[in-house]
C-alpha cells in the first residue's frame, strides 16, 4: 500500500504542479477548478494517511501551517536595491544621457520597459530547484522571513521547472488584483472590520499575518521581475531573463515590453498610462532597465540604486484639499454612506469635489473632522476617498463628524446591525431607497431601459408619476410628453423600451430587483437552478445553499426578500402589467453563446453596450480582461494588448463580422 501511495502521491504532485503552471503562468488551464480541487483533496487524503510521504514542496503545503510568534529577520545575501525616480520625458532623456556619458558610447541593445506594480517586494530563494526561504525587502539589506506565508500563494512555485542553477534568488512583487481587493473589503465591512485603504496595503497586511492560514485565504498574486545574480541563469539580457523566469514556473507581467530606444520607451509609457485604470491590478509607473546584462554589469550601482535602471512614475493620484461638509446618502438597500464635500481639486486628470468616507468606524479611525485639510486619493473611475486629515493644519475650529440617528430621507430611526460596520435605514417605504431602487432597475445593471437614465427617473419620481417598479409599466404617453424636456418622440421611445422590457431574461430581472447580496453573477446562477420566478420565490434557504456560489448571506437575503408581502404584491402587479421574465436560453437563437466568456477589444461598429447585450441575450458571459476563464476575444479595428494576450493564450479570435454571424444578428 505504501508503495502504491508513494507512486500516486508523486503523480498527483506532478499533475498539480503542471496545472498550477498552466493557470498562473500560461493563463491557459486545461482542467476546471473543480477537477483541480478533486486532485488536490486526493493528494491531501493520501498525505494524511501516509504523513512520512508528504514532501516539503507538496501543493498541500499551501493551506498554511502553525501560527508564528513573531517574524525572524533575514539578511539578504545581495542587497535588494531601490530605484531612482523620474517624473517626465525630460527626466528619462537625462537618464539616457547619463548612461551614455558613463559608458562613453551610446547604449546598444535597447531597454526593457516594465510596469511598476504597486505591491510589496519580496525575495524567493531556491536551492536545487526547491523553495527554501522567502523574505520581504525590508530596508534592502534585511527583511522579514515570511516563508510559510509565501508558500500559501499559488502563483509562487515550490519546485522549479527545467534545469535551474543550484542557488537562485528571485525578486518580485506580491500584489492583489482590484477585484480581489474589493471582495476582501466587502468581507471586512460585512464582518464589522476595518477595510483596507488600497490594494497595496491589503497585500502587505495579508502577507505579514503571523497566522499563515489567514494569508492562504487572501487573494494574493505574484509577478517575478529579476534575480540577484543574472549570470547564474546563462541569460544575456533582461528580456531573456524574464523568459527564463517564465520557463522556470514564475508568472511575469504581460505588459513588459522590449524597446529599441528611448523614443520607444516613452511611447510605451504613454501606452501604459492610457490603460492603467483598465488593468486588473494597480501600477504607479514604469521601470526602465538597460536590457543587456553585460551593460548592466558595466554600469554598476551608485549608493543604493542601480545606475542602469530608473522608475518613471505616473502623475500623482493624491492631493490635499479641505473637507468643508458631509452629505449622508441612503442607498437602495438602506445603507447610509457619508460622503465628504471637498473644495474642488485636480486629481489624476479629473476635478474632484466629493469623496467617500465609508462609515462611522472609518471616520473615527481616521479622526476626520469638518474643516480639516485632508489627503485625498483617486484610482481610475472609482469614487475618490479621503485617506487622512492633515492634523498639523488644525486651528481648533474643526467639527467632529457623526452619522445621524434618523434617516436623512424619511426621518425613521437608523440601526447598525450586530457585526456590521454599516448603518442602515430599515424603513422599506423610505423614499431614498425607493428612488435608488428605481434607478437601479432601469439602469444598465438592471433592465437597461433606453431613455430612463438617472436624471429622468429622478424627474418622474419627484413629479409623483413613478413611485414603484410596477408604475413603470403603467406610464402614459399623454403625461410623459408634456413633462419639461420631453415631447412626443421622447415619450414614444421610452414607452417602446418599456414594452420591450416586459419579457426580460430571468437573470436580468433578478439582478434588476436590487436584492441585497445578489448581483449579475449570482442572478445567473439562480436562473440555472430555478427556471421561473415563482420557483425561485418559494426556494428554501437549504435549496439555495446547495448552489455552488450562493453563500449564507445571499441565501438569507433571498428568503427574506420573497417572504415579504410587499415584495409579493409588487410581483403580482408586475404580472398583471404583462411582465413575464423568461429563462435566457428560451426561444430564438438564445443559447448560441452558452458556455462562452467573451472579451471585446478595439473599435467596433456596434456600441460596446450593444455588443455586451448581444452576448448576454445569447447565453454568454462578459469579461473585461483576458483571463483563464475567457474563451473568445472579439477584435475590432486597432485592437490593443488584449488581442496579443489572447493569441498567446490560444483563445478563439473573432472579427466583428464573425461575432455577428455567430449570434445571427441582422
Amino acid at each position: 500500500m505504501a508503495t502504491q501511495a508513494e507512486k500516486r502521491i508523486a503523480e498527483l504532485t506532478s499533475q498539480l504542479t503542471e496545472h498550477a503552471y498552466r493557470y498562473y503562468v500560461l493563463d491557459d488551464p486545461i482542467i476546471s477548478d473543480g477537477e483541480y480541487d478533486q486532485l488536490f483533496h486526493e493528494l491531501l487524503s493520501l498525505e494524511e494517511a501516509f504523513p512520512h510521504l508528504a514532501a516539503d514542496d507538496s501543493p498541500t503545503r499551501r493551506i498554511g501551517g502553525a501560527p508564528l510568534d513573531k517574524f525572524e529577520q533575514v539578511e539578504h545575501r545581495l542587497p535588494m536595491l531601490s530605484l531612482e525616480n523620474g517624473f517626465s520625458a525630460a527626466d528619462l532623456a537625462e537618464f539616457a544621457d547619463k548612461l551614455e556619458r558613463f559608458l562613453n558610447e551610446p547604449v546598444t541593445g535597447g531597454y526593457s520597459a516594465e510596469p511598476k506594480l504597486d505591491g510589496l517586494a519580496v525575495e524567493l530563494i531556491y536551492r536545487d530547484g526547491r523553495f527554501a526561504l522567502g523574505s520581504t525587502r525590508g530596508d534592502g539589506l534585511t527583511g522579514e522571513n515570511v516563508s510559510v506565508q509565501l508558500r500559501t500563494i499559488n502563483a509562487i512555485p515550490l519546485k522549479l521547472l527545467g534545469d535551474p542553477p543550484p542557488l537562485l534568488e528571485v525578486r518580485g512583487e506580491i500584489y492583489m488584483e482590484k477585484a480581489g481587493f474589493e471582495k476582501l473589503n466587502r468581507m471586512q465591512l460585512d464582518r464589522g472590520l476595518q477595510p483596507f485603504a488600497n490594494p497595496r496595503n491589503a497585500a502587505a497586511g495579508s502577507l505579514r499575518q503571523l497566522d499563515p492560514a489567514i494569508t492562504a485565504k487572501r487573494p494574493l498574486r505574484f509577478f517575478a521581475y529579476s534575480v540577484s545574480e543574472p549570470d547564474a541563469t546563462g541569460c544575456r539580457s533582461q528580456v531573456d531573463l524574464l523568459e527564463f523566469l517564465n520557463r522556470s514556473g514564475f508568472p511575469t507581467c504581460p505588459h513588459n515590453k522590449f524597446c529599441t530606444d528611448i523614443d520607444a520607451v516613452i511611447g510605451h509609457y504613454h501606452s501604459l498610462a492610457s490603460i492603467r485604470h483598465q488593468l486588473p491590478y494597480d501600477i504607479d509607473g514604469m521601470v526602465v532597465k538597460v536590457d543587456r546584462l553585460q551593460l548592466q554589469a558595466r554600469l554598476g550601482i551608485k549608493s543604493r540604486a542601480p545606475r542602469w535602471a530608473i522608475a518613471w512614475k505616473f502623475p500623482a493620484s493624491q492631493a490635499t484639499t479641505r473637507l468643508h461638509g458631509v452629505e449622508f446618502q441612503v442607498g437602495r438597500t438602506g445603507a447610509v454612506t457619508p460622503v465628504a464635500l471637498l473644495d474642488p481639486v485636480s486629481l489624476d486628470g479629473a476635478t474632484v469635489s466629493r469623496a467617500t468616507l465609508h462609515n462611522q468606524d472609518e471616520i473615527d479611525r481616521k479622526d476626520l473632522r469638518i474643516g480639516d485639510a485632508v489627503l485625498v486619493q483617486r484610482a481610475g473611475d472609482v469614487i475618490p476617498e479621503v485617506l487622512r486629515p492633515v492634523a498639523e493644519k488644525r486651528d481648533g475650529s474643526e467639527i467632529p463628524i457623526t452619522i445621524p440617528t434618523t434617516c436623512p430621507a424619511c426621518d425613521s430611526p437608523l440601526s447598525k446591525p450586530e457585526g456590521e460596520a454599516v448603518t442602515r435605514c430599515t424603513n422599506i417605504f423610505c423614499p431614498a431607497q425607493r428612488l435608488r431602487g428605481l434607478i437601479h432597475f432601469c439602469s444598465k445593471a438592471g433592465l437597461d431601459i433606453d431613455g430612463l437614465g438617472k436624471r429622468y427617473v429622478e424627474q418622474l419620481y419627484e413629479a409623483g408619476i413613478l413611485q414603484s417598479i410596477p408604475d413603470l409599466f403603467g406610464l402614459e404617453r399623454d403625461v410623459l410628453k408634456d413633462l419639461d424636456g420631453w415631447g412626443e418622440k421622447s415619450a414614444d421611445n421610452v414607452l417602446t423600451a418599456i414594452e420591450r422590457a416586459k419579457h426580460p431574461a430571468l437573470s436580468d430581472f433578478i439582478a434588476a430587483l436590487g436584492i441585497r447580496f445578489i448581483g449579475e453573477t449570482s442572478a445567473a446562477l439562480l436562473e440555472r437552478h430555478f427556471p421561473t420566478l415563482d420557483k425561485l420565490s418559494s426556494a428554501t434557504e437549504e435549496e439555495l445553499l446547495d448552489i455552488d456560489g450562493i453563500g449564507e448571506q445571499a441565501a438569507r437575503s433571498l428568503v427574506s426578500y420573497f417572504a415579504s408581502q410587499t415584495t409579493m404584491d409588487m410581483i403580482e402587479r408586475l404580472y398583471r402589467s404583462g411582465v413575464q421574465p423568461v429563462p435566457r436560453h428560451a426561444g430564438g437563437s438564445a443559447g448560441a453563446l452558452a458556455g462562452t466568456t467573451i472579451v471585446f477589444t478595439g473599435s467596433l461598429s456596434l456600441s460596446r453596450d450593444e455588443a455586451k447585450k448581444l452576448v448576454k441575450e445569447h447565453g454568454g458571459a462578459i469579461a473585461s480582461s483576458v483571463t483563464s476563464k475567457v474563451t473568445h476575444v472579439v477584435a475590432g479595428d486597432k485592437a490593443g494588448s488584449k488581442l496579443k494576450q489572447a493569441q498567446e493564450a490560444g483563445k478563439v479570435i473573432l472579427t466583428e463580422a464573425q461575432f455577428l454571424e455567430l449570434v445571427s444578428a441582422k
